[in-house]
C-alpha cells in the first residue's frame, strides 16, 4: 500500500505525543513493507521567518492556499492509495482536505484531541471541563481567550473550526479516534458516528520489563495545568506532611509550569526535577518506576505515557476520567483517583507504595494488557484495516 502521511510537527522544545505517534506509525508501516511518504511542516520553522512572515501565520491557520496547490500537485504526481492526516495547525490548515479532493485521493484522519469541537482542543477552561463551544459557533472560546489565554490567538482557531467543520465531515472518509471515550464525546457533540472508528495508539515493545518493585514514582510529560501538575504537587505535599511514602517522586518534562516545578522541588530530598528526558532516558526511568502518575485534569483523549508504562510492566496511577478509564482497570492494571482531588490522588500513591506485592501484581497485569491491545502487531492490523475501509468509500 502507498500512503502519504500529512503532519504539522509540533515544536521540539517540548515533548509531543503526536509527533511520537506519527513517527512510530510511519516506521511500523515501512517495516511491514508498505511505501510511506511524508508531507509535513514544522512549527520550529516559524522562528526563522521574517517579521512579516510571522505576522502572516495566523492568517494561514484557517486556510493555506499554497499548501493546497503544493499537496495537490504532489498527489497527482505520486498517486498514493490513501492520505493519512494528523495535525494541520498552524502551517498546513484544512486546505489539505481540498488538495485530496482535487487529486481524487481518499483521506483518513487521526483525531489526537478535540479540535473538531473545541478551538484549543482540550474541552477545558480555567482547569475545569468546558463544552460551551460544542455543537455551536465557537464564540465563547474567543471571549474567554481559551488558546494561550489570548483572545487574539484564539480567533484563527475559532474561525478555522467554524468555516471548515463541514469540509472535515465531507472530505475525510474515516476518522480514527484514539479512544472510545473520545469517540463518545464527539458523537454526543454531533459528529457523524459512522465515520468514527476507535484505533488506539500502539507503543513499541521496550524489550525489557521492570525488574523488582521499582525505586521511584514518575511523572513524565508536559508541565502544564491541564496535565494535573499542580494537583500532583498538592497531593505530594499532603503525603510529605504525613511522613512520605518511602520512595521519591521524579518529575521529567518541560512546559509553562517548569519554573514553578523546579522551585517547588529545589532543596527537597523526596522530589527530583529531572528536566526533559530523551527517549533512552524515558525508557530507563519507566523501567525503574513503582508507578507512573497521570493526574490530568482535562479529559485525555488517550494517555500515551500510561501505555508506555504498561509495555514496561509498570502500573499507572491515573485520573478516573477520559480515556484513562478504559486504559487503566482500577485495582487490576493500576489505580484510578477521583479527578481533581489531591486527597484521592495521595491515597492512591500511598496505597501503591505501601508494599511491593500490589505494585508487582498490577505491573504484570498491565504488561498482559499491553500485549493484547497496544502492541505494534495490533496497531498495524487496525491501521491497515482503516486504510482499506477508506479505499472502499470515495469522498463526497
Amino acid at each position: 500500500m502507498h500512503v502519504l502521511v500529512v503532519h504539522n510537527r509540533y515544536g521540539s522544545a517540548q515533548p509531543s505525543g503526536e509527533n511520537t505517534v506519527v513517527d512510530q506509525e510511519v516506521a511500523l508501516l515501512r517495516a511491514a513493507g508498505h511505501r510511506v511518504e511524508v508531507f509535513e511542516r514544522r512549527s520550529d520553522d516559524i522562528a526563522a521567518r521574517s517579521l512579516l512572515g510571522k505576522a502572516a501565520v495566523p492568517l494561514l491557520v484557517p486556510w493555506n492556499p499554497a499548501v493546497r496547490a503544493e499537496l495537490a500537485a504532489r498527489l497527482r504526481t505520486g498517486r498514493p492509495d490513501v492520505v493519512h492526516i494528523h495535525n494541520v495547525f498552524p502551517l498546513l490548515s484544512p486546505s489539505v482536505l481540498a488538495a485530496c479532493a482535487d487529486a481524487g485521493v481518499p483521506a483518513v484522519a487521526t483525531l489526537h484531541n478535540y479540535t473538531q469541537v473545541c478551538p484549543p482542543g482540550t474541552l477545558q477552561r480555567d482547569g475545569r471541563p468546558c463544552t460551551e463551544c460544542v455543537g455551536t459557533a465557537p464564540l465563547p472560546a474567543v471571549r474567554h481567550g481559551c488558546y494561550r489565554g489570548s483572545r487574539l490567538a484564539t480567533v484563527p482557531l475559532a474561525v478555522s473550526l467554524a468555516v471548515n467543520r463541514r469540509r472535515w465531515w465531507s472530505g475525510v472518509t474515516r476518522f480514527f479516534c484514539i479512544s472510545a471515550a473520545q469517540r463518545d464525546v464527539l458523537v454526543r457533540a454531533g459528529v457523524p458516528g459512522g465515520r468514527l472508528a476507535v484505533k488506539h495508539n500502539f507503543v513499541p515493545d521496550p524489550g525489557a520489563c521492570r525488574a523488582g518493585a521499582g525505586e521511584h514514582l514518575l511523572y513524565l510529560g508536559r508541565l502544564a495545568e491541564a496535565k494535573g501538575v499542580r494537583l500532583l504537587m498538592a497531593a505530594w505535599d499532603e503525603l510529605a506532611a504525613d511522613g512520605g511514602v518511602g520512595v521519591p517522586l521524579v518529575i521529567a518534562g518541560s512546559g509553562p509550569l517548569e519554573s514553578e516545578v523546579a522551585a517547588w522541588a529545589a532543596g527537597r530530598d523526596d522530589v527530583r526535577y529531572a528536566g526533559l528526558y530523551g527517549t533512552a532516558e524515558c525508557r530507563e526511568a519507566l523501567a525503574r518506576s513503582v508507578a507512573v502518575v497521570a493526574p490530568s485534569t482535562w479529559l485525555e483523549a488517550f494517555g500515551l505515557v500510561v501505555v508506555e508504562a504498561m509495555a514496561a510492566g509498570v502500573p499507572a496511577v491515573a485520573a478516573g476520567h477520559g480515556a484513562f478509564t478504559e486504559l487503566v482497570e482500577d485495582g487490576v492494571t493500576g489505580l484510578l483517583h477521583r479527578p481533581g482531588e489531591p486527597a484521592s490522588l495521595a491515597s492512591c500513591l500511598r496505597r501503591i507504595t505501601a508494599g511491593a506485592d500490589l505494585g508487582q501484581e498490577l505491573g504484570r497485569a498491565a504488561r498482559h494488557r499491553y500485549e493484547r491491545d497496544f502492541s505494534p502487531a495490533v496497531g498495524l492490523e487496525r491501521l491497515v484495516e482503516g486504510y482499506r475501509t477508506a479505499l472502499a468509500v470515495r469522498p463526497e
